[in-house]
């Protein structure tokens, strides 16, 4: 094979100089062709040069000036090349959701509740003044609207600063700059972060214009004090909307943002007047105003102060029921995203129902005597400045001023508190504290009565009901009270306790407490469906249990009454009649009907202790079953929560509860109840015969009448209905009743289970607070009347024997149709003669003396 030709030479440096003996002329290389070759030395091949390789040939061309930005302009390539594909989309900025709190509303619009760490109301570039946008242009960023989103020139200047202090005190950084910063990146001060913070802006401004970036700064920067976005900044330290703001309380709030702390008007009030001095030269400087609004603005005392928004109605407890149903439905986010709660609560009803509380607490607190002081305090060479930090720290409870006892004279106690006032309560507004009575709660040492009050006590002051301070205190007793529509459910009214600040246990929703007396409706309700009647007659005697000597259920005036007609028994809450009732009915076929009310069997004793009220129930749960009487039998679910926006006011939860008959029950005025009724898109289920509803109306309208709860007839109405409720050793006060428009429960109690005292059973304690609530919920409010439902019929009866009887003493009964005939129902209880009854005491008298000292006690 021919030897190919060498191509060294093609392939040579041209830098090497030539092998010339390499090299054969062609002559020669013919007169050798036959003779044997030799080897010829051969240059060696080189490989290319590699990048780097070129790259060091080329800066070796350079001066170190060149040297030093060519391998800037690559280093920052490289970043480039390697950072651009994990920058986030700065689309996302259009669609960006602020932070803001969970607002809770009643169902009027007043603000009840506020949660979420951020304060914020976000605002649309348009709605924003111009004085406002230019103040913050003349401090942040004055050529906005003419560079790229990178000023050349701010960054000049910083690096200059760097340079020269070895500091990197000043960012350069536009306003776009701080908008990428302020949502995509951190505030740490590196230079591979500002380099990631141009690239980013350089994409912001491509994708958003000027307005828009400015929009999310404005609504995005912080201004201290949980306080984002410059609407909520103003209404923050101002009180006032943008429109509103002058040009030296622009240029205050533009201000801030640099450093929220130092800058602030309250927390730092001399350096944030410098600063904002600062800015309306800058504002004059740039032609924003003249020079005489500059010179106005300038000479304008600063009034900022905090004008935090408070709650317009006092609902803690509906608050946080709210937020946490939130946080159930939407997680973290609920408090962060805007949402707008609106409730059922109505702002009138719910002051009411604080107010009667409030009212009942602290009556039943002076009723039982003085405490003592919460605290004492040495007040020996304390000075007022010193008081007022001391006050500072004790807890705000509505309604009850905190003072400090500075001297004690025989004229009375002189009191201060704080912020410099002084008042001097009389010796007969501390009179009532020089008792004996509460010495078992006494707090601290004990002290002689006409020591009750000593110089260094932190006590408590109310203001009386003809004017002036009164000495009070804290009421260590809890209540409750929640008020329900019985249409439907909605929660008008709830209070949980005294105050919400004070204690956030919600004893209207979380609280289990045996409702004594107030449970036995649903007993009879369930002998009314198994064929008793309202004359039918129970036996108000001893019972006996085999196998459980031991339980030995009592009345409470330790009597028994015999026979005793439904209708009695139930108005004077006779626990033996009760008992005997339940017995003859069946307790399993009895808790099968209670279901229907929305009870749950768990709730419920399986004995005969289930007729007084043994179960644990929280008062709403107790509304709940009340409503199916109130509304004709419809079983209602209570709600709070009425319907839910988003940050945008676009509704994402509207509440379409099931409903009763709208108006085929009640009627007031000159309107007529229809059997028929308008019904609802969504109704109720129809948890028993409306008949049924119908009779216990009638059977509880008794108890106000002539039973255990006739301090209900004060309001002097007669559409009202309702069972009180008191457990062992008055423990428990209860009062549970309705009217057309209105379930209404209330509950006093100690969270200790401790005992109430004599006198204070469901009839006085429980309804006093019921009364005051209802007496401001039914005003003006037209009387409603209930006619019988179809399947009815009246019958005369004879009050001691429960048969019917032609007699004109008879008293008059409405029993189902089929019933007529079984007026003593499926178990008669015969009375030999009409002189039979309890000591042939005439029944009118009877009722009359006993009714006020009767008290539906559990055992």
């Amino acid at each position: 094979m021919e030897p190919q030709p060498n191509r060294a030479q093609s392939t040579s440096s041209p830098h090497t100089p030539p092998d010339t003996a390499a090299e054969p002329d062609a002559s020669r290389q013919a007169s050798a062709g036959s003779q044997r070759k030799t080897p010829v030395s051969r240059p060696v091949s080189r490989a290319p040069r590699s990048f780097f390789g070129w790259l060091g040939h080329f800066l070796s061309i350079l001066g170190l000036p060149l040297q030093l930005l060519a391998l800037g302009l690559l280093g920052l390539a490289a970043f480039i090349s390697v950072t651009l594909p994990d920058l986030p989309d700065v689309q996302s900025l259009r669609t960006v959701q602020f932070q803001e709190p969970l607002r809770v509303f009643s169902a009027d619009g007043a603000l009840i509740s506020e949660f979420g760490i951020e304060r914020r109301r976000p605002v649309a570039i348009g709605r924003i003044p111009p004085l406002v946008i230019k103040a913050f242009l003349a401090t942040e960023d004055s050529r906005f609207f003419e560079h790229g989103g990178v000023d050349t020139v701010g960054m000049g200047r910083a690096l200059i600063s760097y340079l020269t202090t070895g500091e990197k005190a000043q960012g350069g950084s536009t306003i776009s700059m701080q908008v990428t910063r302020n949502f995509f990146l951190s505030s740490k001060k590196t230079f591979q972060r500002k380099l990631m913070e141009v690239l980013l802006t350089l994409h912001v401004e491509q994708a958003l214009t000027k307005d828009e970036i400015l929009e999310l700064y404005l609504n995005q920067i912080f201004f201290g004090h949980r306080t984002y976005g410059i609407s909520a900044a103003a209404s923050l330290y101002y009180d006032k909307t943008l429109d509103e703001l002058s040009e030296s309380e622009a240029a205050m709030l533009a201000g801030i943002p640099k450093a929220p702390s130092t800058n602030n008007p309250v927390t730092n009030p001399a350096r944030a007047l410098e600063r904002r001095d600062y800015i309306l030269e800058r504002m004059r400087e740039l032609g924003y105003i003249d020079a005489n609004r500059y010179e106005i603005a300038l000479k304008e005392p600063d009034t900022a102060r905090l004008h935090r928004r408070q709650p317009e109605l006092d609902a803690g407890f509906i608050g946080e029921m709210v937020r946490s149903e939130m946080l159930r439905f939407y997680g973290e986010d609920a408090v962060s995203q805007g949402y707008r709660v609106t409730t059922t609560v109505e702002s009138w009803l719910q002051t009411a129902a604080q107010n009667s509380l409030r009212l009942s607490l602290n009556q039943y607190d002076r009723r039982h005597g003085y405490r003592g002081p919460e605290a004492v305090v040495n007040l020996a060479g304390m000075s007022e400045e010193r008081m007022d930090e001391s006050l500072a720290t004790v807890v705000q409870i509505p309604e009850l001023e905190p003072g400090l006892v500075t001297r004690v004279t025989a004229a009375g106690a002189d009191i201060y508190l704080g912020q410099g006032r002084r008042v001097t309560l009389d010796a007969g507004r501390l009179s009532w504290a020089r008792t004996q009575r509460n010495l078992a709660r006494w707090n601290g040492a004990r002290r002689k009565s006409f020591d009750a009050v000593l110089a260094g006590d932190l006590i408590r002051l109310r203001q009386g009901k003809k004017g002036g301070w009164e000495l009070s205190q804290i009421p260590r007793v809890g209540g409750a009270l929640v008020s329900i529509a019985p249409r439907d459910g909605a929660v008008r009214a709830l209070v949980g306790g005294y105050t919400f600040n004070e204690k956030k246990f919600n004893r209207a929703v979380d609280m289990r407490r045996q409702p004594g007396s107030s449970f036995k409706p649903f007993i009879y309700a369930a002998a009314l469906d198994k064929g008793w009647t309202p004359a039918s007659l129970l036996k108000d005697q001893a019972v006996k249990i085999p196998g459980n000597e031991r339980w030995n259920p009592k009345n409470f005036d330790h009597k028994e009454m015999g026979p005793i007609r439904m209708r009695k028994a139930l108005a004077l809450s006779r626990n033996l009649a009760s008992i005997n009732l339940l017995q003859s009915v069946g307790i399993e076929e009895t808790q099968t009907y209670l279901r229907r009310f929305g009870f749950e069997l768990e709730a419920l004793p399986l004995g005969l202790s289930m007729a007084l009220g043994t179960g644990e129930l929280s008062p709403v749960k107790l509304a709940e079953g009340y409503a199916v009487f109130a509304n004709g039998g419809y079983h209602v679910i209570p709600y709070f929560i009425a319907r839910v926006e988003d940050g945008n006011g676009r509704i994402v939860f509207e509440a379409n509860p099931p409903q009763a008959c709208a108006d085929c029950w009640y009627r007031t005025g000159a309107a007529t109840a229809s059997t028929q009724g308008l019904q609802p898109t969504n109704p109720a289920e129809q948890a028993i015969d409306p008949r049924i509803a119908y009779q216990m109306t009638s059977l509880l309208r008794e108890v106000v009448e002539h039973g255990t709860g006739t301090r209900a007839k004060k309001l002097n109405r007669e559409d009202i209905v309702g069972k009180t409720g008191t457990t062992n050793d008055v423990r428990d006060s209860w009062f549970a009743g309705y009217q057309a428009n209105f379930v209404t429960i209330a509950w006093m109690g100690f969270d200790d289970f401790g005992k109430l005292g004599r006198g204070e059973e469901g009839g006085k304690a429980a309804l006093g607070m019921w009364v005051d609530f209802m007496r401001v919920a039914l005003k003006d409010q037209p009387l409603a009347t209930l006619e019988p439902p179809p399947g009815l019929v009246q019958v005369r009866v004879d009050p001691n024997r429960g048969t019917e009887t032609k007699s004109k003493s008879g008293i008059l009964e409405m029993v189902k149709e089929e019933s007529r005939l079984l007026l003593l129902g499926p178990e008669p209880i015969k009375v030999a003669g009409p002189s039979a009854g309890p000591a042939k005491r005439k029944p009118a008298t009877t009722v009359k003396r006993s009714a006020p000292r009767v008290m539906d006690d559990l055992f």
